[in-house]
């Protein structure tokens, strides 16, 4: 098993290697840039890789992936220089996002999933090749990576070889990672230093693999990524199966875009656009202010098509400090607006490995932020 107690010297510089990746968006409204509407995804979409590739995903430049009816789309990794990404080209804005996946293998590789906005927050889901027991789980807002106490580890059984479902369930209220509908862990709006560093505006949804351990990367970063990767014992490959999606658009129904009311990226600024009607409303309630509404003339529904083709490349030749409660055991779906787990939490542990722990998971998130905000798009 992959060791979380790594010196304090490779974690910071691993983080140094990696804090420029997450401070910088193609378009960030925060930052005065006049962005275009975030198109919504509809109040629910499925999406099955096992039935080929899907219209819902754009690749990122130089990504080629397979697909088969066992495992899905495969992420495969056989050099340095490969970052299989794929970006939804719709956003959610507050929802529940499930995945089914097997992680890469491999010492230096990552799997990741990945909720990124405009203006960079961020929610991620990390397994590293060599880390046969957890997986690291992390958030950012605005693209603020100053501190480093916002990741956290939870325990899962042989990731690489067996199939879990990870889900990510994100209200205005809290935030809820669960695998096999068991919580993990709860980050409550009120514990994000009253909010101000809670990720709350529009996010695309990223899924890829991708290499920690280069031979050019910071010595502190291979080491956090387990080592330089073995490709003599490649390809390693990354499966996702199936992803699953209901928008909760903070309450609206037929929501079709999302607009960026001013630079504050409060959700509260966030204005709706809505078009047509929908009998579906999978928003939790909330006692804090909804988003304002623009009526629209566009449609509510989306459809994912899949893909004849068993083999879809991009056509493009270029080739992320607050409280949260962690829980191990088993723990209720959630449903609503808050998620209270059905075990005690576990806090962080203050010594010196449990503060390793912490600031390895939100590296994770900046290695993430790296490829997943840079590449796809």
């Amino acid at each position: 098993m992959f060791s979380r107690l790594i010196s304090a010297t490779a974690v910071a510089l691993a983080a140094t290697s990696l804090v420029s990746a997450q401070t910088s968006s193609l378009c960030n409204p925060v930052k005065g840039d006049k962005c275009p509407a975030d198109k919504a995804v509809a109040p629910t979409a499925e999406v099955d890789f096992t039935k080929g590739a899907s219209d819902f995903f754009t690749l990122a430049d130089g990504t080629t992936l397979t697909y088969d009816a066992q495992n899905g789309a495969h992420f495969k990794i056989s050099s340095d220089s490969n970052a299989p990404t794929i970006t939804s080209k719709q956003y959610i804005f507050f929802g529940k996002v499930d995945v089914w996946l097997k992680a890469s293998p491999g010492n230096g590789i990552v799997t990741s999933l990945v909720l990124q906005s405009d203006d960079l927050d961020e929610i991620d889901w990390e397994w590293l090749g060599g880390d046969s027991a957890q997986v690291q789980t992390n958030y950012f807002s605005k693209g603020d990576d100053s501190t480093y106490d916002r990741g956290g580890f939870s325990p899962v059984s042989n990731p690489q070889n067996e199939w879990h479902k990870y889900t990510i369930d994100w209200t205005n209220s809290s935030l809820t990672w669960l695998i096999d509908d068991a919580v993990v862990r709860v980050l409550n709006y009120a514990d994000a230093k009253g909010g101000s560093t809670y990720p709350q505006t529009p996010m695309q949804i990223k899924l890829g693999t991708w290499v920690a351990g280069r031979k050019d990367a910071a010595p502190g970063t291979v080491e956090w990524a387990g080592g330089y990767p073995n490709y003599a014992n490649g390809p390693f490959i990354g499966y996702y199966k199936q992803v699953s999606i209901i928008n909760y658009s903070n309450g609206v129904k037929g929501a079709s875009e999302y607009v960026y009311g001013d630079s504050s990226g409060t959700f509260g600024s966030i204005i709706v656009k809505t078009g047509g009607s929908t009998d579906v409303d999978p928003s939790p309630s909330s006692s804090r202010t909804s988003s304002s509404t623009s009526k629209t003339s566009t449609s509510s529904k989306t459809s994912h098509s899949p893909s004849a083709s068993a083999t879809v490349s991009s056509n493009s030749t270029a080739t992320a400090g607050d409280s949260s409660s962690t829980v191990s055991g088993t723990g209720p779906t959630a449903t609503g607006a808050t998620t209270t787990p059905s075990t005690t939490p576990t806090t962080v542990p203050t010594n010196a490995a449990g503060n390793v722990a912490v600031t390895l998971g939100n590296v994770a998130a900046l290695g993430a932020a790296m490829f997943l905000g840079s590449l796809a798009l």
